[in-house]
């Protein structure tokens, strides 16, 4: 039942252009931070979609259930970039961030390469590797073609002035 109300909460406030964070809810709902990350986790495994709080809004901090939710609404649901970035509460700029990345990732392992060397060869640290690594090694077992998903090609909208103009009015309000 609180994980909904941390739901409802984030989604409340995201309308509202406010965005709450962990420390936030915990006050507001009498529970401890980590009980509002699990409830958070959960509930962003469970509805495959990310909560709108400052740590989403704003990409703070590294969470492996964004790239992951992200990742799979790109390569493998065939959503555009930005209704990827409506649904995730992210910036065309993060998403293009993980795009290149997973890609980047994806074609080291294939070549061999320790999480050292791609980390090295990346520029990204051997944290962040190894969690693009997991998501790679989620999508084989999961029967995925690897080289079909290297060299799909990540659908965007055709009217992508309207959307940067939506967005940007929505980053206003929240940065104000």
């Amino acid at each position: 039942m609180k994980k909904e109300a941390v739901a409802r909460l984030c989604k409340q406030a995201y309308k509202q252009d406010g965005c709450l964070t962990v420390a936030e809810l915990a006050i507001m709902l009498k529970i401890s931070a980590v009980t509002v990350c699990k409830y958070i986790h959960e509930w962003e495994l469970e509805h495959k979609t990310v909560l709108p709080r400052r740590g989403s809004i704003h990409d703070i901090g590294p969470t492996l259930t964004h790239k992951k939710i992200i990742l799979h609404k790109l390569f493998i649901e065939q959503k555009s970039v930005q209704q990827t970035s409506r649904e995730t509460y992210h910036s065309l700029q993060a998403i293009q961030r993980y795009i290149s990345t997973f890609r980047q990732v994806m074609l080291c392992m294939q070549k061999g390469m320790s999480t050292e060397q791609i980390a090295f060869a990346t520029g990204r640290t051997k944290r962040l590797i190894k969690e693009y690594e997991q998501i790679i090694e989620e999508y084989k077992k999961g029967n995925y073609n690897m080289k079909q998903l290297l060299g799909s090609e990540v659908h965007i909208e055709d009217d992508i002035e309207s959307w940067t103009i939506e967005y940007a009015e929505k980053t206003e309000h929240h940065n104000n």
